[in-house]
């Protein structure tokens, strides 16, 4: 992706934050900016999904579109949801769900072997979490937090278990009740869960 596609897919995921309407936007976008944490020219993994310069920021915005049809199909079915799936609150969950990527990936010169069996130079990452090595989803939700974004418990939530069960140790019993009681108590963890599988297993499936 060039860089006016990049600023074009930025622009749009800044009016969807600034549509919400949340105090402390503008510190988050300045947070996420260049020349800080580069989560709008990073990818989105190393080795699968958008694994190119601006592939977070796609990713996070497809989570989010994913999201807000998810919203609209399950209110048609189980209209008492509603309040517990708000828009703005849609929005602010699957934007930021990945920003803890945003800082892990790092440029790098890798070979890899052609179709016609030459390996050469290409422009690749390596990962290194030394920047805040805090884990996946409780990351995201942390630096959320540290931005100065006025954020609720059940946006924090929906952040912290986006991954469901891939991001939990089995063995042990506290994190097991914490998942089961956040999803059982605020239906946007749920969805953003779904909405990030959609988006990174079927919107952008190759």
């Amino acid at each position: 992706m060039n860089k006016q596609e990049i600023e074009t897919h930025k622009a749009e995921f800044i009016e969807l934050l600034k549509s919400t309407g949340r105090e402390g936007i503008d510190d988050l976008i300045d947070m996420l900016d260049e020349g800080k944490m580069h989560f709008f020219t990073a990818p989105a993994s190393v080795n699968h999904h958008l694994n190119s310069d601006g592939g977070l920021l796609i990713h996070s915005l497809n989570t989010c579109k994913a999201g807000l049809r998810l919203r609209d199909l399950i209110i048609e079915m189980k209209p008492e949801l509603e309040p517990m799936l708000k828009r703005e609150s849609v929005i602010i969950a699957t934007l930021l769900h990945d920003i803890c990527k945003a800082d892990i990936y790092v440029p790098a010169i890798k070979k890899r072997k052609g179709e016609d069996g030459i390996w050469r130079e290409v422009d690749s990452y390596d990962v290194s979490y030394r920047n805040f090595p805090m884990g996946h989803g409780e990351k995201s939700a942390m630096l959320a937090l540290m931005s100065g974004l006025e954020i609720y418990d059940d946006e924090l939530l929906a952040i912290r278990w986006h991954m469901a069960a891939w991001d939990l140790p089995m063995q042990s019993i506290e994190l097991n009740k914490c998942i089961n009681t956040a999803r059982d108590e605020h239906p946007l963890c749920s969805l953003v869960n779904l909405a990030d599988g959609m988006a990174a297993n079927l919107l952008e499936w190759e």
